[in-house]
């Protein structure tokens, strides 16, 4: 297809498209003409994955380039390219100065729950996900304010959550049947999911609130 063709097909106006593929977002199209070049469906699938990242997920250009790089990195087997590719995404707000102060007590705390998991997952390492991070983060900032968070109230959580990953997975398996459509697909669902999860757990709380606490 042409590059206006790719633009109709993927609602990205042309302009766009041109921009993202000088960013290197978007790999170049087939030579076909000095002036002209032809795009294939793997162009629309990154084109859609490109916008999920910076037009839903608020990512900046510099930090998408950064996960196209790591899912496009033939170095690492399959479950290496999921993990640095979805572990390249921002996570969260950089640490205050008071959050980061002394945070010994939840990253015992942080350890001791992933140990009760069984998720191999320890102290911060160069191969530790950025997401060990956060969770340290979330949990000083909740025991400074004094809201509950010792690992009895936190296990729920991680437990459904696991289940949650699981059902994940199964969606990137149907959805891509290549190991590149599946990699994309563990980005963009990543990135569109997020808001999903969030209003759902509002309204459940806002459900079960009512349940309890309602008028009958």
């Amino acid at each position: 297809m042409r590059l206006s063709e790719l633009s109709r097909r993927s609602g990205v106006a042309t302009a766009t498209v041109k921009f993202y593929l000088r960013e290197g977002l978007l790999p170049p199209g087939r030579r076909i003409t000095a002036t002209q070049a032809e795009y294939g469906e793997e162009h629309l699938r990154r084109l859609r994955l490109v916008r999920a990242l910076i037009q839903v997920g608020g990512v900046s250009v510099a930090a998408a380039r950064e996960v196209l790089a790591a899912l496009d990195d033939d170095s690492l087997d399959h479950n290496e390219r999921l993990g640095t590719a979805v572990w390249s995404l921002p996570h969260g707000r950089p640490a205050g100065p008071d959050e980061a102060a002394d945070p010994a007590t939840a990253r015992r705390r942080a350890d001791r729950l992933l140990e009760l998991l069984g998720w191999g997952y320890g102290p911060a390492t160069e191969t530790t996900p950025p997401a060990y991070g956060m969770l340290v983060t979330a949990i000083a900032a909740l025991e400074r304010l004094g809201y509950p968070c010792t690992v009895e109230d936190l296990e729920p959580y991680a437990r459904a959550l696991g289940r949650l990953a699981e059902h994940d997975l199964d969606l990137v398996e149907r959805y891509g049947g290549t190991p590149d459509e599946q990699v994309e697909a563990a980005v963009a669902l990543t990135v569109l999911y997020e808001p999903v999860l969030l209003a759902l757990r509002r309204l459940a709380e806002a459900e079960e609130s009512r349940r309890r606490f309602g008028s009958h």
